[in-house]
């Protein structure tokens, strides 16, 4: 009953709201059948040869150790069947009708963009972009999954590494400073399927200066005091109880 009637409320603040900012975790795919990173059976629950999925995603490993990292990153980081749930059509048409400024997003599936959401801050990258380290060249996704050891570029060798950012990597200066100006210029701030416990893109909600922020999650976060409404449950679950309030 409570759940419902802060969809209602949710509903009223999308209503009511006019430069929306949507920013999105792992949680914001899982309805799409990609796993998230902490939950049991996520993508950091035990280990891979002996070392920690965080080291796996690490540029250490993929300096040192390529092969075990495209070992990793194939069977754990590739979902080429996933498709666009509910919830991300649901903001894509908000982003049609005027009301979605942008989407800030810690995913790498590429998922915003299939649903037709076109002004997208991937913070970390995206699995669906990738580049040769020695000449440059741009390959896709598929090129990944289909090669075999370390992908090698068509045309020099050079090894091919996604543009992912890894552990011990910055984030693409130009692409925090876009999310950031646009959360600046937000009404309404919707913080979805994330328990922002991943810096830097942690502190960005910090820069909201707007009416309403939202937190839509399975379970509680650490930083809900800062949220002016709170829906929990699945994220495609709550979009549909958009949908019939």
């Amino acid at each position: 009953m409570e759940s419902m009637r802060n969809i209602v409320k949710l509903k009223k603040v999308i209503d009511g709201a006019k430069r929306i900012v949507l920013f999105t975790g792992a949680g914001f795919s899982v309805p799409s059948g990609i796993p998230d990173f902490r939950s049991a059976g996520g993508v950091y629950d035990g280990e891979f040869a002996g070392y920690s999925a965080e080291y796996m995603l690490s540029h250490e490993c993929l300096t040192l150790h390529p092969e075990l990292f495209f070992a990793f990153y194939r069977s754990k980081m590739l979902y080429p069947d996933a498709k666009p749930n509910v919830a991300h059509l649901y903001f894509a048409g908000l982003e049609r009708q005027g009301k979605l400024l942008s989407v800030v997003t810690q995913n790498i599936d590429g998922l915003h963009q299939a649903a037709g959401s076109e002004r997208v801050w991937e913070l970390h990258g995206s699995v669906k972009r990738n580049v040769c380290t020695r000449c440059g060249r741009e390959y896709g996704e598929e090129f990944i999954l289909h090669s075999a050891g370390v992908p090698r570029c068509e045309g020099c060798g050079g090894t091919v590494r996604p543009r992912v950012v890894l552990y011990g990597e910055s984030l693409d200066s130009d692409v925090l400073s876009g999310a950031i100006e646009d959360i600046t210029r937000a009404d309404v701030l919707i913080i979805a399927g994330t328990s922002l416990a991943v810096y830097p893109a942690a502190m960005l909600p910090d820069y909201f200066r707007g009416d309403e922020l939202v937190l839509l999650n399975k379970t509680p976060t650490a930083r809900d005091g800062i949220a002016t409404l709170a829906v929990y449950g699945d994220v495609a679950d709550t979009v549909r109880g958009l949908s019939g309030s």
